[in-house]
């Protein structure tokens, strides 16, 4: 028997041995979290397998669940095939010796009530570095709670459709009570000399022992309930998986020639992995903006439509289904108010857009998308909870429902303007009403909410950017001659090249000490931007560094390369902006740039620069 390793496991608050079953079943539904060259697995049967007493398997299983892409089938069907595969499996086994070798002899334990719990998995690879994917590769994992142990057998498919077992790449996983709170966890190859690894579904042993190992030991402590469901819990994974791959090859040369600063695999493949599409026009909620010959409506971080995607869906026709994508916390009316502290604004926004959808009728499902996102939770609403006949009687029902959530937001307003003059009325603390505003149920026939207010298609930019240069160059050489001359006297010296050099990098300050020294028109124009005066100074990264609220003269004889290896577009970026600007130091600090020439990545006079090669980034229009 080959034990890889073993690792000793303190459990202090109880959680094994269930939380050891938990950290399994991650690695049987997701192993993708583990190994990253996994796409997932597929769980096509599973079922228990009654042992009687010697370690034989009982002629009766029990029900058995079977995989989305494999349809709904009777339970009977599936049992019979998982019968079939497992006496295939011992019927491979029995040659050694009579019985069943290390690691499997605990299937033979002395409990006559022992039983073991088979799952047959399929492991779906990602696409191999030349772009065709790897063939999915089938296992039987046998857990056997009484001895704690779980048994990966790989499975080998002939031409004529039976499963033999790659015995070479058997390995168990096992679990023992030491004493007390002392437990250890261990990773067993019966062949560790004869394992195969191709990389991808069957890593090296090294890896066993050292990245599952330890991850399963971490999991095993530290399952806790997710507030959110696995990752595409409706679909399946295989086909989702084969689609994926396809559109990621069909799009890929878009990374290849991606013009902007941000990083294209994130931009590129998030869009392939959500199939989306966005409108060319501004949607109103309204009559005039319905879809009755559309089968999905669907809004990919759709931020102030979110919560009218249901509605819109609903009123379209009774056919009409939706995904949504939420991301920015909108209400009806506006942004999205919090309601209850106990949750995350995240998941309470969540469960308010899927209320949305119950009210229109909706049985609403949730998923989480496979995507470089942290707002990866969709909403789908694919059947109606009501008979065509009652529509009329459910949009009513949405009707009182949106007026409802706009004469709160309208009365939570009152009562925050009420508080800011110290002034309360007593109509504030009416309930709600169900009605519009007297002057507005004259268009909520065709204008489902006049107080709405979409997206301009252009934008404000407001992050100091579309400041005027000069207004913003005066403000830089203000606040550097203030840290300069703050402390006249202080000074750091550094050697270059071989010579003694003082440098003057000045005194830092607070923000609130900078503000007080600037002119009141200058402070009152950068609080129409957001971020204001901060965010202006890290705009000006070449000059300034703001720490915890400080604001330093940047030395750049201290800045350390960054350990990360920068990605290949950020580097040619970085190359292509290399002496395309002039030095801020060389033309306006008393002593002159810190960096000698050749070391300064701006242009030291203007015999130095050089023509910009940068693709600037394009704006996206809303």
């Amino acid at each position: 028997m080959g034990l890889l390793r073993t690792v000793g496991v303190r459990d202090g608050r109880a959680a094994l041995p269930d939380g050891f079953w938990a950290a399994v079943r991650v690695w049987l539904e997701k192993p993708q979290v583990a190994n990253r060259r996994l796409c997932g697995a597929a769980i096509e049967v599973e079922g228990t397998l009654a042992l009687r007493e010697g370690g034989e398997e009982s002629a009766s299983f029990a029900a058995v669940r079977g995989s989305e892409e494999q349809g709904e089938r009777v339970a009977s069907a599936g049992t019979a095939e998982l019968g079939r595969l497992w006496r295939e499996v011992c019927a491979q086994l029995s040659p050694w010796h009579g019985h069943l070798p290390p690691p499997l002899t605990p299937w033979a334990g002395p409990d006559p009530r022992a039983e073991l719990r088979a799952v047959l998995r399929t492991l779906l690879p990602r696409a191999r570095p030349a772009g065709s994917p790897a063939p999915p590769r089938k296992e039987l994992a046998v857990q056997d709670v009484y001895n704690g142990t779980v048994t990966f057998l790989p499975l080998e498919e002939n031409s004529e459709g039976k499963y033999k077992i790659k015995k070479c790449n058997i390995y168990q996983i096992q679990l023992v009570c030491i004493k007390d709170e002392e437990w250890s966890i261990s990773i067993v190859a019966p062949f560790p000399d004869d394992w195969f690894s191709d990389g991808i579904a069957y890593p090296k042993l090294a890896w066993l022992e050292n990245e599952l190992l330890s991850k399963l030991a971490k999991w095993s402590l530290e399952q806790k309930p997710s507030e959110f469901k696995s990752t595409l819990s409706l679909i399946s994974v295989a086909k989702y998986s084969k689609v994926y791959q396809d559109l990621k090859e069909k799009y890929k040369e878009i990374v290849k020639v991606w013009p902007e600063v941000t990083d294209p695999e994130k931009f590129v493949y998030e869009d392939v992995a959500i199939a989306t599409y966005l409108l060319e026009s501004t949607i109103m909620p309204g009559d005039t903006h319905l879809f009755p010959d559309t089968d999905w409506l669907i809004g990919n971080h759709s931020d102030e439509l979110t919560p009218w995607i249901p509605v819109i869906a609903a009123r379209s026709s009774y056919s009409c289904r939706y995904f949504v994508l939420p991301c920015c916390f909108f209400d009806f009316y506006g942004k999205y108010s919090r309601r209850q502290s106990k949750k995350t604004q995240y998941r309470e926004y969540l469960d308010f857009v899927a209320q949305v959808g119950f009210v229109c009728g909706f049985n609403v499902e949730e998923d989480c998308l496979r995507i470089p996102s942290t707002k990866r939770v969709s909403l789908i609403g694919k059947s109606r909870t009501y008979p065509p006949a009652e529509h009329a009687l459910i949009d009513k029902q949405i009707t009182q429902y949106i007026n409802n959530r706009q004469t709160c937001a309208v009365v939570m307003c009152n009562r925050k303007v009420a508080c800011s003059h110290k002034a309360h009325s007593d109509d504030v603390c009416k309930e709600p009403s169900s009605e519009l505003p007297e002057n507005e149920t004259e268009t909520a026939g065709t204008v489902w909410m006049p107080g709405f207010q979409p997206r301009e298609k252009v934008e404000q930019i407001r992050n100091c950017a579309s400041l005027p240069r000069d207004f913003v160059d005066d403000v830089v050489l203000s606040v550097a001659n203030l840290l300069l001359n703050a402390n006249s006297q202080k000074s750091c010296s550094d050697t270059h090249d071989g010579n003694t050099n003082t440098w003057n990098q000045g005194e830092s300050l607070s923000l609130k000490e900078v503000a007080e020294h600037l002119h009141k028109e200058t402070l009152k124009r950068l609080k129409n931007e957001y971020g204001g005066l901060q965010t202006l100074l890290k705009n000006n990264h070449q000059v300034f560094e703001v720490l915890n609220g400080r604001v330093h003269i940047r030395d750049w004889r201290k800045e350390k390369p960054s350990r990360k290896t920068k990605p290949e577009v950020k580097r040619r970026l970085s190359a292509e902006a290399f002496k395309t600007r002039l030095c801020w130091f060389f033309i306006h600090h008393p002593d002159g740039c810190s960096l000698p020439s050749e070391s300064c990545p701006y242009a030291h006079g203007t015999e130095e620069l050089r023509q910009s090669q940068k693709i600037k980034k394009k704006k996206h229009v809303q």
